[in-house]
């Protein structure tokens, strides 16, 4: 069972596999830690991760990066547009106003959506794992951002089943981050709290989480975020800085051609990194656009005075995230700095401000998220066995139910179903009674984000046919997995049967286990979730709720089920009917479509083998060509004959030309066959000098197998004198006719020229000692060898 932690950064990604010794970050095959999340299209294949990142200079156009941001949202989202506006390639709205980005692949124009996009990726990152595991992975668990919609979350799920992977869980990257710190401190306190503040400023977005730490613990107290607040703002101000600049000093104008955007983003990326590590940085790139190398030079200063509008932006979630903790900065014990975007000195010099203590940088800032997820994934697999240590997670939004009553005017009624930090997973159970099939809602509400849609999903719950004419009493199961997404698990009529005698309360309480039913009082009334007295649907069943891991919620009351006549003189039995729950939900990608997705990924996956086995084929041709030219000149030069030699340096310099103009583009077939072509006229070349090379050794282990076998034949020693002496006659008689085959052999071998085909070979030579070791050992029962 493999045990992988993925984190899908919007820049990069990185993977985490947990060992019997702790967990490790897998190289891709670069041998670099960091992958680039790019997918690059081209002619005839894709190329993604690092191999996309190579590309995407010469094929901006065709290059598409910052997936995540695409993922799950409207086009016609605010955020989404402004992003757009930079990027290289182009996206359109789809039929049910999604994105679909348009690329040219295969020499025909197609279109994907962000989630066949995202499980590009995840297949790189998939085929990283395995080559490292050297086994297949489909368990992992896959970092995501807290702010996540319940649509983005099913999005990375779906993303994940095209590229083959099953995760265990959708990890929150704060969460996993605090679950990378805790699980190795052995310093933990017993009954205090330890709070500690995170802040993870990444490519794209911010995240701040402050958690509770207990001895084998952890608890989210808060999270808060801004979705687009991370280091590309930064670039993107120092890429407008320069742009201007450039367009007054070179008079180019760089947003005219995209490679040269591309060149601009990279270099003020570049800059970036320098400034937060030295006062004063220059900027040089040489032919950036126009034939023109350009030349700049910024201090850190100024760079700040630039990103001012994003520096003032730093602070919002740092209040959030306290105000939501209930706590002061007093209370907060430590903050810990993460992600590839904090490394920006004014970004520590706010957070200092606002917590009053120096940031530490304790762990990683890149691979905190990938070892968290890898270490949830070992906790969740029973392949690991893993310090006990509980992670208590909070879901960051309220989700509402809402429904109608019978009543056709009345207003809908609504029930907070899981508040804001409500545990992460659980299930909660709602009655309701209803005389004919209804539909109920599941909503996002409060959220303080306008990004998010607010209606998630409608299951349409029934037909059912009430036997009594009644309205039916329905037990509904909500649910909160433990990814984070929001279902309607089932529904179930429950219907009373007729009054059990006290007498056989037994009889009937067995019966009822039988026959799928159980016992419980008649309702009250004022259970009736229906609303027709206004009342909260908490009341309904006791606030019944129940997390995934059994245990029950604090609020909930289990009825007590007494059997004692003289407390309850009868019992009503109550069966249960499973009723029919369909799901619509808003955005999510049916079925059918995914099942196309997983064909399609499928085919494109086949063509890239198919594509780089032809390289491989076409690169062994180039290789042997020269190779085997270097060889007929150094080693290989007296074991052929000039005529042999000059036919075959000509054939060799044919089929290079053939390489570079005609065979530039053809089959894997085609390349094997040139190769095979050529292999038949150098082989026998090769082979006359790896005879050569290895008939000394050969020889001289023959000599010495015939001469060890004739001494022991002729040797006086004790432990030979069983063996009667016909038998010692026959071993020295075969060494003797050994003996001479090979001088025989050998003074044929010595005539002739290294380039002629040799009559003594080291096969014919390790074949007669074979023979020889077999003949003595068979008629000597193993005795002259021991």
């Amino acid at each position: 069972m493999s045990v992988v932690g993925f984190d899908l950064g919007n820049e990069s990604c990185i993977v985490a596999v947990a060992r019997q010794r702790g967990i490790d970050v897998v190289l891709n095959e670069e041998s670099k830690r960091e992958t680039p999340a790019i997918v690059c299209f081209g002619d005839k294949q894709r190329f993604i991760g690092t191999a996309g990142s190579a590309s995407s200079t010469m094929n901006p156009k065709n290059s598409i990066s910052q997936i995540k941001r695409l993922l799950g949202r409207k086009f016609s989202d605010p955020e989404l547009q402004n992003d757009l506006a930079v990027f290289p390639f182009r996206v359109t709205e789809g039929p049910d106003g999604f994105p679909l980005v348009r690329v040219r692949f295969l020499g025909e124009e197609r279109t994907f959506t962000p989630t066949q996009l995202l499980a590009m990726v995840l297949s790189n990152l998939k085929g990283i794992a395995e080559g490292n595991l050297n086994a297949a992975v489909v368990d992992c668990c896959i970092g995501i951002p807290v702010y996540f919609s319940d649509l983005q979350r099913r999005a990375v799920l779906d993303a994940a089943t095209i590229a083959g992977l099953r995760p265990l869980r959708l990890f929150h990257e704060t969460t996993a981050t605090a679950l990378a710190y805790g699980i190795y401190k052995t310093d933990l306190p017993e009954h205090d709290q330890l709070n500690v503040a995170f802040v993870d400023v990444g490519h794209a977005s911010m995240q701040v989480s402050i958690v509770g730490y207990k001895k084998g613990q952890l608890k989210m107290l808060s999270h808060a975020y801004d979705r687009s607040l991370g280091g590309r703002d930064f670039d993107e101000a120092l890429f407008k800085h320069f742009a201007a600049k450039f367009k007054e000093e070179y008079k180019i104008d760089v947003y005219q051609n995209a490679r040269a955007c591309l060149r601009l983003r990279v270099a003020c990326e570049k800059l970036k990194k320098v400034l937060s590590a030295n006062p004063e940085a220059p900027l040089n790139i040489e032919c950036l656009m126009d034939e023109k190398d350009v030349r700049g030079f910024i201090k850190r200063e100024e760079f700040e005075q630039i990103s001012a509008p994003v520096l003032e932006r730093v602070k919002g979630p740092l209040e959030k995230a306290l105000a939501e903790a209930g706590l002061t900065t007093e209370n907060v014990h430590f903050v810990e700095v993460v992600g590839s975007g904090s490394r920006v000195p004014a970004i520590i010099k706010i957070i200092t401000g606002f917590f009053g203590k120096e940031p530490r940088r304790t762990m990683n800032a890149s691979e905190c998220v990938a070892r968290g997820c890898a270490l949830q994934c070992a906790i969740l697999s029973p392949t690991f066995k893993v310090r006990e240590f509980q992670v208590n997670d909070g879901f960051p939004f309220s989700i509402v139910l809402s429904w109608k009553s019978d009543s056709q005017n009345s207003a809908p009624q609504h029930t907070v179903v899981f508040p804001k930090g409500n545990a992460i997973p659980s299930v909660k159970a709602l009655t309701f009674y209803r005389s004919s099939t209804f539909e109920v809602d599941v909503l996002y509400v409060d959220t303080g984000d306008s990004q998010i849609q607010q209606k998630i999903s409608t299951y349409t719950i029934g037909p059912f046919q009430p036997s009594k004419g009644e309205k039916a009493k329905l037990k509904v199961k909500i649910r909160l997995n433990i990814h984070g997404i929001v279902t309607v698990d089932s529904a179930m009529m429950l219907e009373e049967d007729v009054e059990v005698p006290v007498s056989s309360v037994n009889e009937a309480l067995k019966d009822a286990t039988r026959m799928d039913t159980d016992d419980a009082p008649s309702d009250p009334s004022g259970t009736d979730v229906n609303m027709q007295e206004p009342k909260s649907a908490d009341t309904t069943e006791g606030g019944a709720t129940a997390a995934e891991n059994g245990a029950q919620d604090p609020e909930e009351k289990s009825v007590p089920m007494e059997t004692d006549a003289k407390v309850e003189p009868s019992k009503k039995k109550v069966k249960k009917i499973s009723v029919p729950v369909n799901e619509l939900v808003y955005g999510a990608l049916p079925a059918a479509e995914l099942e196309k997705a997983v064909e399609k990924e499928y085919e494109m996956a086949l063509q890239d083998r198919v594509m780089e086995e032809t390289k491989e084929k076409k690169n062994a041709v180039e290789a042997y060509v020269y190779d085997m030219r270097n060889k007929l000149y150094d080693k290989y030069n007296d074991f052929v004959t000039p005529e042999e030699k000059e036919a075959l340096i000509a054939r060799l310099q044919e089929v290079e030309d053939w390489l570079y103009e005609d065979g530039e583009d053809e089959t894997k077939g085609v390349y094997i066959a040139k190769l095979e072509e050529l292999k038949k006229i150098g082989d026998p070349i090769e082979a006359r000098y790896k005879e050569w090379t290895e008939r000394g050794s050969a020889v001289d282990q023959l000599v010495y197998c015939i001469n060890s076998f004739r001494e022991a034949a002729l040797s006086n020693d004790q432990k030979f004198e069983h063996i009667d002496i016909s038998e010692k006659q026959k071993v020295i008689n075969e060494c003797s006719e050994a003996e001479n085959w090979l001088r025989e052999r050998k003074q044929q071998q010595d005539a002739l020229p290294k380039f002629a085909n040799p009559v003594l070979l080291v096969s014919d030579l390790k074949k007669k000692a074979e023979t020889l070791d077999r003949f003595v050992v068979k008629d000597t029962n193993y005795s002259l060898r021991s």
